[in-house]
């Protein structure tokens, strides 16, 4: 996957054959956060914009702005799943948090 990343913001990257320019999106928010260029030097600067407009957008609205991710996640799992991981957790010597967290890290850099 195509990315870019600022002011703890990412940005999926796609080109656009139709219209033959780069398109990108925030990821992670679900407000709509959407810029374009014809290159890449100007998609980073329209990136940029994109996600300062984005910020001074809510200051002035007076809303919080979205962050992509609060560090909290939750999860329903089959039972099996979550006692196999309780175990795996104990074996390691480690919380099932510990144990996830490191599991997820893992998984989301290996795709």
């Amino acid at each position: 996957m195509n990315t870019m990343t600022y002011k703890g913001y990412t940005a999926r990257i796609e080109f656009d054959d139709r219209d033959n320019i780069l398109v990108g999106r925030l990821l992670g928010i679900q407000d709509i956060v959407s810029f374009h260029a014809d290159n890449v030097a100007d998609l980073r600067t329209a990136f940029e914009e994109a996600v300062d407009d984005y910020l001074e957008t809510c200051a002035k609205l007076g809303k919080k702005p979205e962050k992509p991710a609060s560090g909290r996640l939750m999860l329903r799992v089959p039972p099996e799943v979550h006692s196999a991981a309780l175990v795996a957790a104990q074996a390691a010597g480690t919380s099932l948090n510990q144990w996830a967290a490191k599991v997820l890290a893992q998984a989301a850099h290996a795709g």
